[in-house]
């Protein structure tokens, strides 16, 4: 499945992003999606995750109650809802997918497929 994410920028702190990441090749609602981001100098740390209807989401303790994440199956797509950003939110956000990432789904080397990177910069 090819990926690409878009909706990055520049925002100040406070402010609200939303970010998109829409499917081909594949039948979208066959794979668990997922976010993750990775800050200059640091490792790629996992966001959310959405299970293949939407009937389940996870975050990350850092983002819980400040982003959401949600899927439109029809659409092929999925979104992550950003509010109350930070400077510490900048970085390159990925949209990722898997079929089974089961119990590790925080994990990115579980994820089959990966979106090329939206940058999102937050300023102070």
């Amino acid at each position: 499945v090819q990926l690409q994410a878009s909706g990055g920028g520049l925002v100040q702190a406070g402010g609200s992003l939303r970010l998109s990441c829409t499917a081909s090749g594949r039948t979208f609602s066959d794979y668990v999606m997922a976010w993750f981001r990775q800050a200059p100098g640091k490792e790629r740390e996992f966001i959310a995750a959405i299970t293949w209807s939407g009937s389940s989401t996870y975050y990350a303790d850092s983002v819980k109650g400040r982003f959401t994440i949600s899927r439109e199956n029809a659409k092929n797509s999925v979104y992550l809802q950003m509010g109350g950003l930070r400077p510490e939110d900048t970085a390159v956000y990925y949209c990722a997918a898997d079929r089974q990432p089961g119990l590790r789904m925080q994990f990115d080397r579980v994820y089959d497929y990966w979106g090329q990177g939206t940058q999102v910069t937050v300023s102070s």
